[in-house]
């Protein structure tokens, strides 16, 4: 069993940045590929980013990339995504999500253990 807490949400000015931290407890993290994922009020949970195994490959939602950046530390069993020039539409809630298979997945139900979520929002 692993359990996965989100930290650093919280309100920040657009253009600026935030940095969200995924930490596991129960088990390693090295074991899982890490995914974001974010909700904004009445829309579908959407994929943001994700990263490999030993963190050799990351991957964006278009929305994103360029603006963030998702990175792990095994030894500290986290996962961080960096989060740069934000826009109003990047409030949402944002959850971490772990997958023991190997391989960029966007679909939530092939996920074996989530986060609560943080929230995250962009002001004008």
């Amino acid at each position: 069993q692993v359990q996965l807490v989100e930290s650093g949400g919280g309100l920040v000015q657009a253009g600026g940045s935030l940095k969200l931290s995924c930490t596991a407890s129960g088990r390693t993290l090295s074991s899982y590929w890490i995914s974001w994922f974010r909700q904004a009020p009445g829309k579908e949970r959407e994929f943001v980013a994700s990263i490999s195994y030993t963190g050799d490959m990351t991957y964006y939602t278009s929305s994103v990339k360029g603006r963030f950046t998702i990175s792990r530390d095994n030894a500290k069993n986290t996962v961080y995504l960096q989060m740069n020039s934000q826009r109003l539409e990047d409030t949402a809630v944002y959850y971490c999500a772990a997958r023991q298979r190997v391989g960029l997945e966007y679909a939530l139900g092939e996920y074996d253990y989530w986060g609560q979520g943080t929230q995250v929002t962009v002001s004008s």
